[in-house]
């Protein structure tokens, strides 16, 4: 089983978004245990929610006395600042947004946004419920999230966990009207169970008239709480409750390999833009190396990767903006003869990168650095799946023999490689990092030089 770890989300409920902490299932005395930050007192558990991830680190350096406490990996959370505790996109989800996601149609982006926030409410239930299973009294406490489970128990939302697959066709866009219909049914119901849960004041530590409205609040809003705040007392000695046994299987790191995206825009614009360059299957890419951040456009012809460029050089661009700019042109490139290049030569569709299309290089050699000089058991080997599978498209146009042979199977990067794939959660120890580090800046410096920044 992988090791413990606690992961920063992000929590949108009635134009609110609150920041938090959940430790997904680890073992432990050979029971499968996951638990959030909160509280339980007199049979009662509670959620804390918090308006900044600033807020939410000063809690956790201060603070003892909540579910989390005991976690095996807690010491090292305690110890993290602001940015380490702001949520990436795949750990934000918007409450309030489920009714316009089954309006829409049933694409990738629609179905495993929509499957991920079931997800959550699933756990958020399984964890704040106290009802007592071997309770003989059936006339108290009963059912305390009855709309969750009946909600999580419909076979339309159960088709959601089969990916987009399964609401293609006629008969897929019937399964995607059930999926709609359900959450007509019981939505309401399942947030107002939730949010009878909900602690919006951060354990006491936040107001409400701390939190922007959601459309005002930033992605990255670490402002808030400078490091050098008087901390709040801490009661210490406090046993940690709330945690339940459970039985799910996704599990992440406690450092989260954040992309460092230089690209500003909503995952609504995201996934709007999605759909056209889906369709002309010409993607946008952000590449994020020591001389800067930019973004280009990648294909693939005959399984090989082709980017905007010209003799193997990869054109960059400061911003999307730059970028359209640049395709609405003449110049010529490698991706001129493509046959739907005159679509997006012609669009007014912003080309903003999708979450996977986002390769930040630099980043993972830091967490590589932090982890050689002791912070071990930070980032789980899955943090270098993501940007190996950017450095190996932009290896293989540019010619980059250098960079193939060192994410070859014998080497050691390549090893750690393999490692991942089959253990992602597995974590780097500190030897590990020290010796994949010279080999990592060495891959990043070979690709750096196939990048040209373009004006």
């Amino acid at each position: 089983m992988a090791r413990p770890s606690i992961v920063p989300i992000a929590l949108t409920l009635d134009d609110r978004t609150g920041y938090t902490l959940w430790a997904p299932p680890w073992e432990e005395d050979g029971e499968e245990w996951q638990a959030f930050l909160g509280t339980t007192e007199e049979d009662t558990a509670t959620l804390h929610l918090f308006p900044t991830p600033a807020k939410l680190a000063a809690f956790c350096r201060t603070r003892t006395e909540h579910d989390l406490a005991d976690h095996p990996v807690w010491p090292v959370v305690a110890g993290l600042g602001a940015a380490d505790l702001t949520p990436d996109d795949d750990h934000r989800y918007d409450l309030d947004g489920v009714y316009d996601i089954a309006a829409e149609d049933p694409d990738r982006w629609a179905v495993e946004e929509l499957a991920a926030t079931v997800d959550i409410v699933s756990r958020l239930a399984e964890c704040l419920d106290t009802t007592d299973e071997d309770d003989d009294d059936d006339d108290e406490d009963e059912d305390e999230f009855e709309a969750v489970a009946e909600l999580a128990g419909k076979p339309e939302i159960g088709s959601l966990g089969l990916g987009v697959e399964a609401f293609a066709g006629r008969s897929g866009e019937d399964a995607w009207m059930g999926v709609g219909t359900v959450l007509d049914d019981l939505w309401e119901d399942v947030v107002e169970e939730l949010s009878e849960h909900f602690d919006w004041t951060g354990g006491g530590t936040a107001t409400l008239d701390e939190y922007p409205s959601a459309s005002e609040a930033g992605d990255d809003d670490v402002a808030g709480v400078p490091d050098d705040e008087e901390p709040l007392p801490a009661r210490a000695g406090a046993a940690p409750a709330g945690a339940t046994a459970a039985s799910a299987a996704t599990r992440a790191g406690v450092r989260t390999i954040a992309r460092g995206s230089r690209v500003t825009a909503s995952a609504a614009d995201v996934a709007a833009a999605a759909e056209f360059w889906e369709a002309v299957g010409i993607l946008p890419v952000e590449v994020v190396v020591p001389e800067g951040a930019g973004v280009t456009l990648r294909c693939y012809v005959e399984d090989v990767a082709r980017f905007l460029g010209r003799d193997g050089a990869v054109f960059l661009f400061g911003s999307p903006t730059d970028l359209a700019r640049y395709s609405a042109g003449k110049e010529q490139h490698d991706l001129t003869e493509i046959a739907s290049w005159p679509e997006v030569a012609d669009t007014d569709t912003p080309p903003l990168p999708a979450e996977q299309d986002r390769y930040d290089l630099t980043e993972f050699s830091e967490a590589l650095a932090e982890v050689a000089a002791g912070a071990a058991g930070l980032i789980p080997l899955r943090a270098l799946l993501q940007p190996v599978e950017g450095v190996r498209d932009l290896a293989e146009y540019a010619g980059l023999a250098r960079v193939e042979a060192l994410l070859s199977p014998t080497a050691p990067l390549g090893q750690a490689l393999a490692r991942a794939e089959r253990e992602p959660e597995a974590v780097l120890g500190a030897a590990e990092a020290a010796q994949l580090r010279p080999v990592w800046d060495e891959v990043v410096a070979e690709v750096s030089g196939a990048l040209v920044f373009r004006d």
